[in-house]
């Protein structure tokens, strides 16, 4: 009787790669995750700068904010869908202006950071669990 070479996996063999790879997923996807949120927070914060560097130049010519609106920015379209910006409430007045980036959509879940804030003196907040510094960088 002549032996017969088999060739492919055994179902064992299979279920473990099946395992090692759903572990590993497990690992990946939520760093994935986490590290989305904070690349769309970076660009909403990349984009509060520029939008306060444009309500400065407001104010130079002038020398008010009454009646400056969220500038309009190709930045603002990067992060449209993740973020809203817009004004705080009673803002801007002739000497003082807070611009706020809103999460939306999926970044809803960014607790740690929330709302990103800026204001005329450059002052950055978050209305999250964290801290401005870590959120701001």
């Amino acid at each position: 009787m002549k032996l017969q070479l088999q060739r492919g996996f055994t179902l064992m063999e299979l279920m473990i790669t099946v395992a090692i790879v759903g572990i590993l997923a497990a690992i990946a996807y939520p760093s994935y995750q986490s590290h989305i949120l904070r690349t769309h927070r970076v660009a909403a914060g990349g984009c509060l700068l520029e939008m306060a560097q444009n309500l400065e130049r407001y104010y130079t010519s002038n020398m008010s904010y009454t009646g400056a609106a969220v500038p309009a920015l190709a930045c603002a379209d990067d992060v449209a869908g993740r973020y809203n910006f817009v004004f705080a409430t009673a803002q801007p007045t002739a000497t003082t202006f807070q611009l706020n980036a809103v999460p939306a959509g999926s970044q809803v879940t960014d607790t740690e950071c929330a709302t990103l804030t800026i204001n005329q003196i450059g002052a950055k907040g978050i209305s999250g669990t964290g801290t401005a510094q870590a959120c701001w960088r």
